[in-house]
């Protein structure tokens, strides 16, 4: 990567101790840029932040409608969730509902991330499964979409499946660019590569649709409009996503991706957000998206949900606060 700016700093006393590098950049719905820092162009994968992306052709075909998805399932088709209760339940009967089941998710199993579901399968000796896969909505939805197109090839992450397909072509559409790579994503889903531009004009995109609109706007407000009615399904308890749209009720729509990624969806402003930090640190990640939504106008730096993410302590094993995370002066002179 290169010229990426610094945007968020790591104090311990009065001494920089670290610093985070990256790139952001802030779009209006006209695709044109409104800040910016880094470089725009540099050449990114979205990972999960880009599950909204994947999702258009689910609603787009039709498919959403026919099977009767509600906005609880449209909200997991674009979540990374924890693997608690309240999604490992509903995918269950998601799947259940069309005669499917775990062996025919192509997502890995994966131990979850909520502390109560973890400690669960612990107790009882059980192992994970693939539901309990953080992608379980996202891949329940491609699942949905191959029904209804009556595709009957079950290796629906492959890369020329009529699914994929569609996504390629979706996620081209609304990033407005050629996307010149893909990597595999850790729930074995094609990731498609474009420049940070391009997702910003994408959650512009979203951010400027309405239900009134084309079947794209009208697919991109649904989704969007799912997103922020169920936080909680989006990501889980104690996730910087469901945390920090809680704190601003239909104000924002947030994702996160892998290594660093983050991307918000303003509709007051019909505005999107895209960030990537350098060295993948969440930490860094979350910090500057708020710092960002807060310099916007969008989050409150007062609420406790955001300030820490925006300005948390450095506290040490004996609970003595010794530094503090911070954005850094370029992202606060926003």
């Amino acid at each position: 990567m290169s010229k990426a700016e610094r945007l968020v700093e790591v104090w311990r006393g009065d001494i920089l101790e670290s610093q985070h590098r990256g790139h952001a950049v802030v779009v209006d719905k006209t695709g044109q840029i409104v800040h910016a820092w880094g470089d725009p162009d540099q050449v990114i994968l979205p990972r999960s932040s880009a599950k909204m992306l994947q999702a258009l052709p689910l609603v787009e075909s039709g498919a959403a409608d026919a099977a009767g998805l509600t906005t609880e399932q449209l909200a997991l088709a674009c979540a990374s969730h924890q693997g608690a209760a309240i999604h490992t339940d509903r995918v269950s009967r998601w799947l259940a509902d069309m005669g499917l089941g775990n062996d025919d998710l192509r997502c890995g199993p994966q131990w979850p991330d909520d502390r109560p579901a973890k400690i669960g399968l612990i107790k009882t000796d059980d192992s994970p499964c693939r539901i309990h896969n953080n992608c379980s909505g996202k891949h329940a939805g491609f699942l949905t979409l191959s029904r209804h197109m009556g595709v009957s090839d079950p290796e629906y992450v492959e890369l020329d499946h009529p699914i994929q397909v569609a996504i390629k072509q979706a996620f081209e559409e609304v990033t407005d660019e050629v996307s010149p790579g893909f990597g595999i994503d850790g729930c074995s889903a094609p990731n498609h590569a474009s420049t940070l531009l391009g997702m910003g004009r994408a959650m512009a995109g979203f951010a400027s649709a309405n239900e009134d609109g084309d079947m794209r706007q009208k697919a991109s407000a649904r989704l969007r409009e799912a997103m922020m009615l169920h936080p909680e399904l989006v990501a889980g308890e104690t996730r910087a996503c469901t945390e920090l749209m809680r704190t601003a009720p239909g104000k924002v729509a947030l994702k996160t991706g892998a290594e660093a990624f983050f991307v918000a969806i303003i509709p007051e402003l019909e505005m999107g957000v895209a960030l990537k930090i350098e060295d993948g640190s969440t930490r860094a990640s979350e910090c500057a998206v708020a710092a960002i939504l807060v310099k916007l106008g969008v989050l409150d730096p007062a609420h406790p949900d955001v300030k820490k993410r925006l300005n948390p302590d450095v506290l040490n094993l004996m609970g003595l606060n010794t530094g503090f995370i911070r954005p850094s002066e370029a992202v606060l002179a926003l």
